[in-house]
C-alpha cells in the first residue's frame, strides 16, 4: 500500500505544464468577464459623469422618473428644474439621464 502512494506521488507531480493548463480556464473566465461585465460598465459611467459635468442653466434634461425640464439653478449636488411655468423642483445631479437638443420642450 505504501508503495502505491509513493508512485501516484511521483506520476502527480512529473506534469510537464506545471499545473498552468488547469489555472488557464479560470483566467479566461475572468478575462470574459471584464471584457463583457466591468469595462463597459466603466465607460457608461465615465460618459454619465461628463454627462453631469457639462449640466449648465438652461439645459432641457430628462430624468431617472421621466421628468423633463429645463435647469434653471446648479449647486455641486443638487439642480433645480423648471417642469412647467412657475414650477420648480430640485433633484439630485446623478438622477439626470439625458440632456435635450435645445427647444425640445416649445414643440410639446
Amino acid at each position: 500500500m505504501l508503495i502505491s502512494s509513493a508512485y501516484a506521488q511521483t506520476a502527480a507531480a512529473a506534469d510537464p505544464s506545471g499545473g498552468l493548463m488547469q489555472m488557464l480556464p479560470i483566467v479566461a473566465m475572468f478575462a470574459v468577464l471584464y471584457f463583457l461585465m466591468v469595462r463597459p460598465q466603466m465607460k457608461k459611467a465615465k460618459e454619465h459623469k461628463t454627462l453631469l459635468d457639462a449640466l449648465a442653466k438652461g439645459d432641457e434634461v430628462v430624468t431617472q422618473g421621466g421628468l423633463a425640464g429645463r435647469i434653471t439653478k446648479i449647486n455641486d449636488n443638487f439642480v433645480s428644474i423648471e417642469i412647467a411655468p412657475n414650477v420648480e423642483i430640485q433633484m439630485q445631479k446623478p438622477a439626470i439621464t439625458l440632456v435635450l437638443p435645445k427647444g425640445t420642450l416649445k414643440n410639446q
